[in-house]
This record gives C-alpha cells, sequence and structure tokens, in this order.
C-alpha cells in the first residue's frame, strides 16, 4: 500500500465524516470506495471510446455496416429471443 495526501475543502470534508458514520465506515474507507468506483466507471468510459474509435476505422476500411432499422429489428428480435437471435449479416 502506497500512502497518499488528498486536499479537500471542509464541506467536502464534512459530506465524507457524515456519511462514513451513517454507513459506519471510517471516511478512509468511504474516500478508497469513492475512487475506486470512480476509476471502474472511467476505465470502462475509455474502454468504450475505444472500441467505438476500433469500429469506426473498421468501417472507415471496408465500409460494412447496418442500417437504423436493421439493428432496431434485431434488438427487437434479442429481446424476445435472448442471445438464440441470429446476428444480421452487414453489408455495403
Amino acid at each position: 500500500m502506497r500512502t497518499v495526501t488528498l486536499k479537500l475543502d471542509e464541506s467536502t470534508h464534512a459530506r465524507i465524516r457524515s456519511l462514513a458514520a451513517v454507513r459506519r465506515r471510517t471516511p478512509h474507507w468511504m474516500m478508497k470506495e469513492a475512487i475506486a468506483t470512480y476509476l471502474e466507471y472511467e476505465e470502462e468510459d475509455e474502454a468504450f471510446k475505444q472500441r467505438a474509435l476500433e469500429a469506426w476505422q473498421q468501417y472507415q476500411e471496408d465500409g460494412l455496416h447496418l442500417t437504423h432499422e436493421e439493428m432496431g429489428a434485431w434488438l427487437a428480435q434479442l429481446k424476445q429471443a435472448g442471445e438464440d437471435a441470429p446476428e444480421p449479416a452487414f453489408h455495403q
């Protein structure tokens, strides 16, 4: 473990202490949880952006796509049939 220092304004620190007391946790635990949750969210967001950029690059190379209507129809099938709905064929 590594110790780091975090400067907070008094209002934020008071909010953390208050919530920690209600949850029967330490302020330290609350801050660690908050940072871990934030990092997970941001890492997932960044991964999503990277997948989108890769998909865009792939589209630029091959032009394969689905229309909005085709995607909507497939999503409706997925809702009804679950994972048994066949994936539609991409086209140019």
